[in-house]
């Protein structure tokens, strides 16, 4: 079977999901849009455990907006989250910039629809363990060379794409090449931060918001994990929705999840994203210069 999506041959996800909706019975929408769960994932770049806490508030406000029964499902990696809006599993998506390209590309008509007021602009952090002789510089630190050195999951945007772009781009080699050894994936990005605060490794990559957040939390120590450079900005994080959501509840609900998306301003729910300053629209076109490098990088199938 053909991993994209069409009109003529949905996803098994989404099939039982339309399924289960006409076997509620009713035609009317509103008794349609009260009987079938909206499920939405979101990539795990902190720990899984916390992010199911901060999302339930998020998955209630979306239900209260929407009129339908809304659930979050936690993922176990950047692929699953992925996988499962392939399959239709879940309908909705924070998605990181790589993953959100991945899973577009592999269903037809799904759109970006909502992202932070700071992520057309994101950065990473390359960040060093306190220990080491490397300062914090404008240009790329070129002292990493040879060190121990860790991404965070293997289908990051700020923790393993760019990253890996702005090495090669700035050494001329790829992260084996100029580390030594076989780069490292912590999995997330509070991880990496712990890993090289505690010398496991000696530098490593990560989302800025997460090492800032952390900081600010008093669950890193600025000193025993220290910037050592700010990467030039490109486009990273953003809600997807799955063209399922208007095959099932009618054309324009898409349109009602932006919106109800664009209005949540309440900072605990913005807290589950860490994007308290708010969201802005997004749309595919957003994420061209992801697609363009994850293409030549061999990101996209």
């Amino acid at each position: 079977m053909s991993p994209r999506s069409s009109s003529h041959l949905l996803p098994f996800g989404v099939l039982a999901f339309i399924l289960a909706l006409a076997a509620c019975g009713g035609t009317e929408k509103e008794s349609n849009e009260t009987s079938s769960t909206l499920y939405f994932t979101a990539i795990p770049d902190h720990d899984s455990t916390e992010l199911e806490a901060k999302f339930q508030p998020v998955a209630a406000y979306l239900s209260e907006q929407l009129g339908v029964p809304v659930e979050y499902v936690p993922t176990a990696d950047y692929s699953a989250s992925v996988e499962m809006f392939r399959n239709g599993d879940v309908q909705l998506a924070w998605f990181g910039g790589l993953s959100g390209v991945q899973a577009r590309s592999t269903v037809d008509g799904s759109r970006a629809i909502a992202q932070g007021k700071s992520d057309p602009e994101f950065v990473s952090y390359f960040v060093v363990n306190g220990e080491t002789s490397v300062q914090k510089s404008d240009s790329f630190p070129m002292g990493l060379e040879g060190m121990s050195f860790t991404f965070g999951s293997p289908q990051s945007t700020s923790g393993r794409l760019m990253p890996e772009h702005f090495i090669v781009e700035n050494t001329g080699r790829s992260p084996k090449d100029f580390f030594g050894a076989e780069a490292a994936f912590s999995g997330s990005h509070d991880k990496t931060a712990k890993l090289v605060e505690a010398g496991t490794f000696q530098a490593g990559a990560m989302n800025y918001k997460t090492y800032d957040l952390m900081v600010a939390e008093g669950q890193l120590d600025a000193e025993k994990c220290r910037i050592a450079w700010v990467t030039p900005t490109y486009p990273d994080y953003n809600w997807t929705a799955h063209p399922a959501l208007d095959q099932v509840y009618g054309e324009g609900f898409v349109d009602k999840v932006q919106t109800a998306l664009l209005n949540m301003t309440d900072a605990n729910l913005l807290k589950a994203i860490d994007r308290e300053e708010g969201l802005i629209l997004a749309e595919n076109k957003d994420f061209d210069p992801i697609v363009e490098l994850a293409s030549k990088l061999g990101f996209l199938n």
